[in-house]
């Protein structure tokens, strides 16, 4: 056994667990945002440990083309790399079009408003210490992107939206939207027929309750939460390893997903960030199966990928 950081934690095991990593929220770049690493350099860096694919994200462009030249050149690699279109003001917001262009182009993930959300614009002016680069540091004026009318239905750009998404069968992620209106929408999304939902760090923006994890998760959504806001070596830690196991607990072990939401500069690695995840669970006591199904086969099983191959 080697021995890390934490003399209890069987480090061989946690290599052995990256195996097969499906990491479903990876900030890799280039991004108008300053990032650590770049899309060919995550690639190739997971493939070396045994990643079965990441999710790169980008605010503000269409990552579907990116993806889709990466796996082209570095199809030797083990790991795929997967991407889709978050619908911010970059991208026209609810625009059905670069949804279908996007897909057409290879794109498996819709993220709904992020930066762009009126609940995010509303969170960010409240954190006084936190300042986004794409958001903060521009010409023009943020528009909110809205998703509901004003009597609580969702719009019909949204509504055109949803129907290409469940055309395609690609992802549709909660984004950065309060967690009323990810209900109310995801109610909508299951109607029109997208049977692919995630709902990103409840912990954080989205103002989700345990029992909001609960209900979505019982609505068919994967629960994913980024463990920047969890692993030492983050600068984005806030929370206690024993929050995150009452996250775990409401969704289930069979909904949850662990993902790394890191790539920034002058943060930890991305890699090294599931290590200190696998970590984590390990000291809450979780067996190495429900650890592979958390960072592995629930993201897998999202997106539709063989772990076998």
């Amino acid at each position: 056994m080697n021995t890390g950081a934490d003399p209890g934690i069987d480090e061989d095991l946690v290599e052995s667990l990256l195996v097969g990593v499906v990491d479903t929220h990876v900030h890799s770049g280039p991004s108008t945002v300053a990032r650590a690493i770049d899309h060919i350099e995550m690639v190739e860096n997971a493939s070396a440990v045994g990643y079965r694919a990441i999710v790169t994200k980008d605010h503000y462009y269409d990552g579907a083309p990116v993806a889709a030249l990466v796996n082209a050149h570095f199809g030797h690699l083990e790991t795929t790399m997967i991407s889709g279109v978050a619908l911010n003001n970059a991208a026209g917001g609810l625009n059905p079009y670069a949804v279908e262009q996007s897909a057409a182009m290879g794109g498996r993930i819709v993220w709904l408003p992020t930066f762009t959300s009126r609940n995010h614009i509303a969170w960010q002016s409240a954190e006084a210490t936190y300042a986004h680069p794409g958001v903060s540091q521009r010409t023009l004026p943020v528009l909110p992107v809205d998703v509901l009318t004003s009597s609580g239905e969702v719009v019909d750009e949204l509504k055109q939206v949803l129907d290409v998404v469940a055309a395609t069968g690609q992802v549709l992620a909660g984004g950065h939207l309060h967690v009323d209106e990810i209900r109310i929408i995801f109610a909508e999304a299951a109607r029109r027929g997208v049977t692919r939902l995630l709902v990103l760090h409840p912990e954080e923006i989205v103002h989700a309750t345990l029992a909001d994890v609960a209900e979505l998760a019982a609505m068919g959504a994967y629960i994913e939460h980024s463990m920047n806001l969890f692993i030492d070596g983050s600068s984005f830690r806030a929370l206690e390893e024993s929050e995150l196991r009452a996250l775990i607990d409401a969704a289930s072990v069979s909904r949850t997903i662990l993902a790394s939401d890191l790539g920034q500069r002058g943060n930890i690695l991305p890699i090294d960030g599931m290590r200190e995840t696998i970590r984590i669970c390990l000291r809450l006591g979780y067996p190495p199966e429900d650890i592979r199904r958390m960072i592995s086969r629930n993201g897998a099983e999202l997106f539709g990928l063989d772990l076998t191959g």
